[in-house]
């Protein structure tokens, strides 16, 4: 019996199932965290949301921007960008079905047994794991409401950098959203920087990794996460472990076991889908 945590897929099932095969995955025995962007860029899109949703309790899925994007594809007039692999979801004859589980999928999964969190891209400096599970909730409400639209309405942006509780309603769902899904690196005082992708040496000395904050609230949680290809192996760093790896890019798709002390990485080498160009 063991729980593994499986980096960004990007519709890339083909390495999920070779992956899979070595960690020789039991579903009745067996649990997966998916950290995230199970869809868009790779070839199987369609596909590896229906296997991973067809796994039912065996797997727990949080929801990364890729899927965020599908989701405001289906339910507003936005498109997919060039390039993206979304079109065959949007079409395919059971479509809502694959919609309405998706958006039900968490932003954040805490295991108070196992003492590990789920999430896309990390908990952002000032958040403490309970304030980030109050605020991904109460996003959650509203993209799970019969009419989603405000949600949508609210997530696109960059603004605020920062966080408050006396933002508004509409600007609380966009820094969570920004902050659990798309985040890298912070300013100095904590802020979001969204745009910066490259690695850490390559970067003003101005941003930080979000897990080099060194007021971070969350500094004793052990947190696992995806979103950041560029970031190298998977290690443990000050108790975050990043697990994508890019095998969109032809790299490795990774698992990590999260029972084992230290956690155990996994790997398997995934074909070049796609020409490196970033995220």
């Amino acid at each position: 019996m063991a729980t593994y945590a499986i980096g960004d897929l990007q519709g890339c099932l083909d390495p999920l199932k070779v992956l899979l095969d070595k960690i020789a995955f039991d579903p009745a025995r067996d649990t997966l965290w998916f950290v995230g962007d199970l869809v868009n860029r790779g070839p199987q899109s369609l596909e590896a949301l229906r296997y991973v949703r067809d796994l039912g309790d065996s797997a727990i899925t949080v929801l990364g921007n890729h899927d965020l994007f599908l989701l405001a594809c289906a339910f507003t007039d936005r498109a997919p960008k060039p390039g993206d692999t979304l079109d065959e979801i949007l079409s395919a004859p059971d479509r809502d079905e694959l919609i309405d589980w998706l958006r039900n999928r968490p932003l954040i999964h805490h295991d108070r047994k196992l003492k590990w969190t789920l999430v896309h891209a990390g908990i952002p400096p000032y958040w403490d794991l309970d304030t980030a599970l109050d605020q991904a909730k109460h996003a959650q409400k509203y993209l799970r409401q019969a009419d989603p639209l405000p949600f949508f309405t609210a997530m696109f942006g960059e603004h605020p950098p920062y966080w408050s509780p006396d933002l508004s309603k509409t600007l609380k769902i966009r820094y969570t959203i920004n902050a659990l899904t798309r985040m890298r690196y912070v300013t100095m005082d904590g802020q979001l920087d969204l745009k910066e992708k490259r690695p850490e040496a390559e970067v003003s000395r101005e941003l930080i990794p979000w897990f080099e904050f060194p007021r971070r609230a969350a500094r004793d949680e052990r947190i696992v996460y995806g979103h950041w290809s560029a970031l190298g192996e998977p290690r443990d760093r000050k108790k975050t472990w990043c697990i994508d790896q890019g095998c969109l890019w032809g790299r490795e798709l990774t698992a990590l076991n999260l029972d084992t002390r230290p956690a155990t990485v996994i790997q398997v080498p995934c074909p070049c889908y796609r020409q490196l160009k970033g995220e």
